[in-house]
């Protein structure tokens, strides 16, 4: 058979993959490459041909946009009102089932326990202040010269996300309190070889307590807590559904309770698995995501098979060429053979600027004269956009207005937020060489030591995959802002290995 979806026939690729019977199956999935239309087929396969129920299919995705954008495919599609579930959601309805009810905290709440405990309730507790700024080599005053030193420093802000996500592994990677008396022993002992690590795991023991409190008092749970009680829920009770398919999109970014979760669910039901994801993309560790769950699928489960998925058709030969070499320097991640027959002379413009405003305007004239087509606005944080910001570029919501040519469409997301987006053109800003340019600079990295399975010891390996991530958006070209002074280390090493691929314009 020749499975057609969307008016698409799957290539050879595709359809194997659709017919494939293995019990465990991995599907490695280049970018742009047919990896929604792939499980469409899936899904199409398993219920035509293999007269498989819609509800014994349990479809996966990573986020809420992600699964509601399956969902509304697989209506489209097939006409099918069929569930499509986030991790989330999923352990909800499994702890709903059990007739227990909890209330879900608000996803700001770790972020703001955090900001209020360095912000406001150290500041009667000299002992917690002086950790604090001995944290950033700094010699305790008096109080109001801790104040002066954390307010609008972008190192405190650092700080508080780097907290974030470690709270965000040792929950995800299964950690509990006594942990922390390890971590301690082992920042005795310099295992580490990093002078700073206990002050920060007696800040972060502090920071844990007074969260879990928060959560105990006000009767809460977060996500990761959510996730934990629905896997022991099947553990000890089983599962209503009896799945005979599961299905997991964005598979790189899941994490160990995640993936306990899923095993619970597999012991239960007996259920075969396909899970698809890019390890090129994986790109969120902040929420406890373990890329070794990807990396080393088949460890988890024994006689389980690997396909690729190698033909992309949205980028063209000469991108791809140049992000995959980039994001292999890493040799730890998956090698792909990715195809194109899109060809684009010199994908990759890099634009050196002065005034980054005057550069800004003058590039998405020149795309809009040569194109008229949309543009897709990437920067590596939030705030990136402020400077672009003038009376005549405003944002409204993630739309960008220029006041003197409202024809040209534009959307500012970040980078993360991009992911599994595409556009005719894409523009990236903060391309600087500073502590949160791109690649962010995060100096405490190695603390997350403590907490993740499997550490990643090649530089900046995240950022990496998120400059593939971004470079890898673009439909034709993509145009990358970046300093004439403290030029991004990215854009050296482009220059350096790809001089004569890329277009540079000083």
């Amino acid at each position: 058979m020749n499975i057609k979806i969307s008016n698409f026939y799957l290539d050879d690729e595709q359809q194997k993959i659709v017919e494939d019977k293995s019990k465990y199956l991995l599907v490695v999935a280049g970018a742009g490459s047919g990896k929604t239309l792939t499980i469409l087929g899936k899904i199409n396969y398993l219920i035509k041909y293999k007269k498989i129920n819609k509800d014994d299919i349990l479809c996966i995705s990573f986020t809420k946009a992600s699964s509601e954008s399956l969902k509304e495919k697989i209506k489209k599609e097939f006409n099918l009102n069929m569930n499509v579930y986030t991790f989330h959601k999923l352990s909800l309805e499994i702890i709903k089932e059990n007739k227990i009810r909890y209330n879900i905290t608000d996803t700001n709440t770790l972020d703001n326990v955090i900001h209020n405990f360095i912000f406001m309730d150290v500041l009667n507790n000299k002992k917690y202040m002086k950790r604090i700024l001995k944290y950033f080599k700094i010699k305790y005053k008096n109080k109001m010269e801790y104040i002066k030193y954390i307010e609008n420093n972008e190192e405190v802000e650092m700080l508080e996300k780097l907290i974030s996500t470690f709270i965000h592994l040792f929950k995800c990677n299964g950690y509990k309190l006594e942990d922390f008396n390890l971590f301690l022993k082992q920042a005795k002992r310099k295992i580490l070889k990093y002078r700073h690590n206990k002050n920060f795991l007696i800040i972060v023991l502090n920071i844990y307590l007074k969260y879990e409190k928060y959560l105990k008092d006000n009767k809460e749970i977060d996500f990761d807590d959510m996730i934990i009680k629905a896997t022991k829920l099947v553990k000890e009770k089983g599962i209503n559904n009896k799945y005979k398919y599961i299905i997991i999109d964005e598979y790189q970014d899941t994490s160990l309770i995640r993936f306990n979760l899923i095993k619970e669910i597999l012991n239960k039901t007996n259920s075969n698995l396909m899970v698809v994801g890019d390890d090129f993309q994986s790109i969120y560790r902040f929420t406890g995501c373990d890329l070794s769950l990807f990396l080393d699928f088949k460890k988890y489960f024994k006689k389980s098979k690997i396909m690729k998925i190698q033909n992309t058709y949205r980028n063209s030969q000469e991108l791809i060429d140049i992000a995959g070499k980039f994001v292999m320097k890493n040799k730890k991640q998956i090698d792909k053979n990715l195809k194109s027959n899109k060809h684009i002379y010199e994908p990759i413009k890099i634009i050196y600027y002065e005034n980054i405003r005057i550069k800004f305007i003058e590039i998405i004239n020149k795309i809009y004269k040569e194109t008229n087509k949309p543009i897709l606005v990437l920067g590596r944080n939030n705030k990136d956009i402020k400077n672009l910001l003038s009376d005549k570029i405003k944002l409204e919501n993630d739309n960008l207005i220029y006041i003197e040519n409202k024809n040209i469409k534009m959307k500012y997301l970040t980078v993360h937020k991009s992911k599994g987006l595409e556009e005719e053109n894409v523009i990236l800003i903060n391309l600087e060489n500073k502590l949160t340019g791109f690649p962010n600079q995060m100096k405490d990295d190695k603390l997350l030591r403590f907490v993740s399975k499997r550490y990643e010891k090649y530089p900046f390996s995240e950022e990496r995959r998120l400059f593939y991530v971004a470079l890898t958006r673009t439909k034709n070209y993509v145009y990358i802002l970046t300093p004439k002074k403290e030029e991004s280390i990215f854009i050296k090493e482009l220059r350096k290995d790809f001089k004569n691929k890329i277009n540079i314009n000083l």
